[in-house]
């Protein structure tokens, strides 16, 4: 099979933080509908890294919802918790090539150093390592840090950021890593964060179609620079416009928008939840 015949692998990668609604639907069954018309095969990922807010509750009935609205996908599913050595190393890999620095700021002094820089919330986070006299102070001291990727040494690893790409829709965007500053990649109490543990699944997983809302079409920038980093395939991406309800705000957890669940229990069908969302 040449690799133009190779037929497309996506996938649906919720974080069992509570109960899916329309927006997470609508996104699973696009890119369900995606695999399906191109002969392709579709994977469910439970994204499960952050263990102070992912309950087994919610994780159970993500097959359930899933199942009730008609999709299938391969098994067995890739729980990340179940899988954090793979980031580890990918996280040492980058770490031994100086291309991160241990960050001992907390949330509040990071923003408030944003907010202190010329152009106030309009910039990034851009830090830099501590003296190493400094830095193992702290470490003995057992403060908490985060692993940050380091923008400057990124780009001075890749020679610039000019041949960074991904395709969007179809179209050649050029990459702009810098959207995000130097993002963290790990802390000390959880291991591994959002970007790092995304790319590294996709590429092991083999996904080559990447179909999700357009909340995380900024997220793409860095992750293509780690793929860059790490000699990962970038795969294509495709972010789709987020469902709102009558309101006109976007369908959130934190919102507590109506989950499939409470459909089901309003007695609405799968199919006619899939007519209504254009499926």
């Amino acid at each position: 099979m040449t690799a133009a015949e190779t037929p497309i692998v996506t996938r649906f990668a919720p974080s069992p933080t509570g109960y899916l609604h329309r927006g997470h639907a609508f996104s699973a069954l696009t890119g369900f509908a995606a695999a399906q018309t191109a002969s392709g095969r579709f994977l469910l990922r439970v994204e499960d890294i952050d263990s102070t807010r992912c309950r087994p509750q919610y994780e159970a009935a993500i097959y359930e919802d899933l199942a009730w609205l008609g999709l299938e996908w391969e098994r067995p599913v890739r729980r990340q918790s179940d899988h954090m050595g793979d980031y580890g190393a990918a996280l040492a890999q980058l770490c031994e090539r100086g291309l991160t620095y241990r960050c001992f700021r907390t949330r509040r002094e990071v923003a408030e150093a944003i907010e202190s820089a010329p152009h106030g919330a309009l910039e990034v986070f851009r830090g830099e390592a501590l003296a190493p006299d400094e830095e193992q102070r702290r470490l003995a001291a057992g403060e908490p840090y985060a692993w940050r990727l380091s923008l400057g040494a990124a780009e001075r690893a890749l020679g610039g950021f000019s041949g960074l790409a991904f395709e969007e829709h179809g179209e050649v965007i050029m990459a702009r890593p810098d959207v995000g500053g130097d993002v963290v990649l790990g802390r000390k109490e959880v291991g591994v964060a959002y970007h790092l543990a995304v790319v590294v699944d996709d590429a092991l997983q083999g996904v080559s179609a990447v179909v999700r809302g357009q909340d995380l079409f900024e997220a793409t920038h860095v992750q293509r620079l780690l793929q860059a980093l790490l000699g990962l395939p970038t795969p294509a991406y495709r972010h789709h416009p987020l469902l709102a309800g009558a309101d006109g705000k976007r369908f959130a957890k934190r919102d507590r928008a109506e989950t499939l669940r409470d459909l089901r229990e309003q007695g609405m069908t799968p199919a006619a939840l899939r007519a209504e969302l254009g499926f």
